[in-house]
């Protein structure tokens, strides 16, 4: 169920969504740490109003909730309008709870999947990990700590950078973009971290295929708790891998090359080839949960696909196979189409 309501308060236009779901199935792979005897356990959806100029200067303001089976999320975020040429500010707060699966996810079936590790995270001014029944803890199921203040929660205040830049013609595109966190110590005890993330991708297009390449990495240096760690494996990452199967990190480098080959007006055709490593960094980790976990370190997958577009969205098929000879298939609708 979705609903999309304007209200026009002065000249601004305040933009409504909501949308709502009653899931009838439950996950396999992650047991749930809410109360599932309650019909609003099982309702998924969305709710956002954005305020396009709140002061009268154009200054943006966003209000978002997500609810999932197992984790949820509330956005506030404040934009003030800049010149393009400087950097863009915005003021945020956020609070999420969700399973922690990349890096304290245990593998199954041949690395293909990740099962929980009896993690959760809840993050609002500081980041508090749970167990599955919702209570603090501090320690993994193997006995080695989560946080690094070794406390029921971590706190940090984290400065972040984003810089973008992307060029598209006719022939191909390309694209590069860099985030960079800082966390700064306003108390002596807070984490003090620097950590960047770079994702570059370039597409080339030969006769009526198109071939797309990109390149993802990134580090951190300096407090670091184990749930901080790059996860590698997963769509989006490594297909035919669980999420973080392949292993975790303080740093990572991750390469994705995608052939895709038009089959008629509505549907394409794709080969994939995808690999990660954590180029040897899980042992800096806090407490090594990769190397406890069996995790590889490096891994690849390769396979095929389908595209299939419509006027409500795009539909995406993966059949993916990994190092292990493990087989995965995907499922996946993006631009969802939306009335304005």
């Amino acid at each position: 169920m979705g609903a999309q309501k304007s209200i026009h308060a002065g000249r601004a236009k305040i933009d409504v969504n909501v949308d709502f779901t009653h899931k009838l199935c439950t996950s396999l792979m992650f047991p749930s740490f809410r109360d599932t005897s309650s019909p609003l356990s099982l309702v998924i959806g969305s709710l956002c109003i954005k305020h396009p100029n709140l002061f009268g200067g154009s200054e943006k303001l966003d209000v978002s909730w997500d609810k999932g089976l197992y984790d949820s999320n509330v956005l506030v975020a404040f934009r003030r309008p800049r010149p393009e040429w400087r950097p863009q500010q915005c003021f945020f707060i956020q609070h999420s709870l969700s399973p922690e699966i990349g890096v304290h996810g245990t593998p199954v079936d041949n690395f293909s999947r990740s099962g929980s590790g009896g993690v959760n995270l809840s993050k609002l001014a500081h980041v508090r990990p749970i167990n599955d029944d919702g209570r603090s803890i501090t320690r993994d199921l193997d006995g080695f700590p989560i946080t690094c203040s070794g406390n029921t929660h971590d706190s940090m205040v984290v400065l972040k950078q984003e810089s973008r830049f992307a060029k598209a013609s006719d022939q191909g595109l390309s694209h590069f973009s860099m985030q960079i966190e800082q966390g700064i110590p306003v108390v002596s005890k807070w984490l003090i971290f620097n950590r960047f993330k770079f994702v570059a991708s370039k597409g080339v297009r030969l006769g009526p295929a198109f071939l797309l390449a990109s390149l993802t990495g990134g580090s951190i240096v300096g407090d670091m708790a184990p749930y901080q760690a790059f996860a590698i494996g997963g769509l989006g990452s490594v297909r035919g891998y669980g999420e973080g199967a392949v292993g975790s990190g303080r740093s990572c480098l991750v390469a994705n090359t995608e052939l895709a080959l038009p089959l008629n007006k509505m549907t394409e055709g794709t080969v994939f080839l995808d690999c990660g490593t954590d180029l040897g960094s899980s042992r800096l980790v806090p407490g090594n949960p990769s190397l406890r976990q069996g995790k590889p370190g490096f891994g690849y997958g390769f396979g095929y696909g389908l595209r299939f577009k419509s006027p409500l969205g795009h539909l995406q098929v993966d059949y993916a196979i990994n190092a292990f000879n493990q087989k995965t298939l995907y499922f996946g609708v993006t631009n969802l189409a939306s009335s304005t």
